[in-house]
């Protein structure tokens, strides 16, 4: 199932895609796509729903993030082999994690205002885990069954501020517009293998990353455990779990206005974001 929250920003609208690829409205049957929603009872209600019977969206509406009332926004630093090797970093011999604020999400093809005061942002796609039941100290067997489903996120960073100066991954993380998510959460019941996706971004259609999960260090179900171990992970929230080859820091080259990122991850979707 293929959950999507649509229309202008703040009065999003819950909906979902049919197998035809058309976006349907779910407003009659839930107020929003809220971390409530994404308990797996309800999540199997909205599955028994046939999608023919629910009112047809026309046009293009703007796509918002795919859940409401996000709380905490994770990320997973050098989590790929490839990655780290062009950062020139060692493999980290446990997750690293660090905070991205809520504030940085948007919708998936929303336009990017570069900050005035950064002149290295960076792009970073990811597959992107969004729990569905509270999870602390969780196992790596049982982590999987605490996750509603996946979706498609840029980790967009400002080089500059993350790595220069103080030096806070924070700081550079946060910046309005810098977590585009979706177009569209993807129940992990459709996703049977998170180990095996291709993940792929462009820059005005010249291929920069192009890699799969299966080179994660980290594998979805150890990130899970072990962030839950320092955290209680909560429904709603996401983690972004880190991103392959091919960033500007690695080909010492930036975001510029005018820019066109497309990106996306096998099955979950893609994003077009704009760079003013």
């Amino acid at each position: 199932m293929k959950l999507v929250r649509w229309g202008a920003a703040g009065a999003e609208r819950p909906g979902l895609i049919g197998d035809d690829g058309r976006l349907r409205d779910l407003s009659a049957h839930c107020g929003d796509i809220t971390p409530e929603m994404l308990a797996p009872d309800r999540l199997a209600r909205l599955a028994a729903l046939a999608p023919t019977t629910l009112p047809l969206v026309t046009g293009s509406p703007r796509l918002g993030p795919p859940v409401a009332g996000i709380r905490s926004l994770i990320g997973i630093g050098l989590n790929y082999r490839d990655h780290a090797a062009e950062a020139g970093m060692a493999l980290p011999a446990e997750p690293v994690v660090f905070s991205k604020h809520p504030g940085a999400l948007a919708g998936p093809d929303d336009r990017l205002v570069l900050p005035r005061h950064s002149s290295k942002v960076d792009w970073e796609v990811e597959l992107a885990v969004i729990i569905g039941s509270r999870a602390s100290c969780v196992s790596e067997v049982e982590a999987l069954s605490h996750i509603a489903g996946y979706a498609v996120v840029n980790d967009i960073s400002a080089r500059d501020w993350q790595l220069e100066g103080t030096g806070q991954w924070i700081k550079g993380k946060s910046y309005p517009g810098f977590a585009p998510l979706g177009p569209w959460l993807v129940t992990a019941d459709a996703v049977p293998d998170p180990q095996n996706l291709r993940l792929w971004l462009e820059i005005d259609g010249k291929r920069m990353q192009d890699g799969s999960t299966a080179d994660m260090v980290f594998g979805v179900a150890t990130v899970v455990s072990a962030v839950s171990r320092f955290m209680a992970l909560e429904p709603g929230d996401v983690i972004c779990t880190g991103t392959p080859a091919g960033v500007g820091l690695g080909r010492g080259v930036f975001l510029k206005p005018g820019d066109v990122m497309t990106l996306g991850v096998e099955g979950l979707g893609t994003q077009r974001i704009e760079v003013m």
